[in-house]
């Protein structure tokens, strides 16, 4: 499944999720690189 996380104020990373960790941060694959950092919120529907 696709995930987008942020790794700074204004940096952002879309992968495939490798995995949640416990203190609520997402690792995500992209190409052979691995990313940690927060998941961004969902848009809500209006």
């Amino acid at each position: 499944m696709l995930r987008t996380i942020t790794l700074g104020s204004c940096v952002s990373v879309q992968g495939l999720l490798v995995r949640a960790l416990a203190d609520g941060k997402l690792v995500v694959k992209v190409d052979e690189k691995l990313f940690v950092g927060f998941p961004v919120a969902a848009a809500r529907a209006s």
